[in-house]
């Protein structure tokens, strides 16, 4: 990520947001839940303030973001200060590795995978949760990303490009699970979560290697 200013200095509006929208990061959580196997080692790349990394049990993350990394830290998570295409571990470190809304903000997404791949055990798993370009939000997202501190520095991928990428990237058995199928707006409540994808939003997608 080579522009992380908007991370840097607008960090309580980045936090404003999961307090805004609760249903909504409940809803994402559930889907990543159903979608984490069990694990003994993993860590959150591209961790932020440790809104995900901490309720899910992961307790090392990385970012390139100081201040968010601050944040993360006061959540009783380890960590390390790095990107992604330069992940800086050594081989089979992790049987997990998560990374949520953090492609969109990668530099060179195939290098990225890569170091996942390179960092993974035999048989460990790169869970991923992101928004689908080609869903109503992901469209919307990129209608309104020129006014938007965050998703101005965005690149949306579809879920047929993530696929597409992890194949490339040595990944094989993938599964999937979504969410998130009304305007944010409307969200009030939990949204349910199904397997596959298509309908939902936010995508999960666990590939093993």
């Amino acid at each position: 990520m080579s522009n992380i200013m908007p991370f840097e200095r607008y960090t309580a509006r980045y936090e404003k947001w999961f307090e805004d929208n609760v249903p909504v990061y409940s809803s994402e959580l559930d889907a990543l839940r159903v979608n984490m196997p069990s694990f003994s080692r993993g860590i959150e790349v591209g961790v932020g303030s440790g809104r995900f990394a901490a309720p899910l049990n992961i307790y090392l993350g990385m970012d390139p973001a100081s201040s968010m990394l601050d944040i993360s830290r006061k959540r009783g998570i380890e960590v390390v200060r790095g990107v992604a295409e330069k992940l800086p571990f050594a081989d089979s470190s992790f049987d997990l590795v998560l990374m949520v809304t953090t492609i969109c903000f990668l530099d060179d997404i195939a290098s990225a995978f890569r170091e996942v791949n390179r960092i993974l055990m035999p048989g460990g798993s790169f869970v991923m949760g992101f928004i689908d370009k080609n869903s109503p939000v992901g469209r919307s997202y990129q209608e309104k990303k020129a006014n938007n501190i965050f998703y101005n520095l965005a690149t949306f991928y579809s879920v047929e490009d993530a696929v597409s990428l992890l194949n490339a990237s040595g990944f094989d058995d993938l599964f999937f699970t979504q969410t998130i199928f009304r305007d944010l707006k409307g969200i009030k409540d939990l949204e349910p979560v199904l397997h596959c994808h298509g309908q939902g939003s936010f995508v999960v997608i666990r590939a093993v290697k």
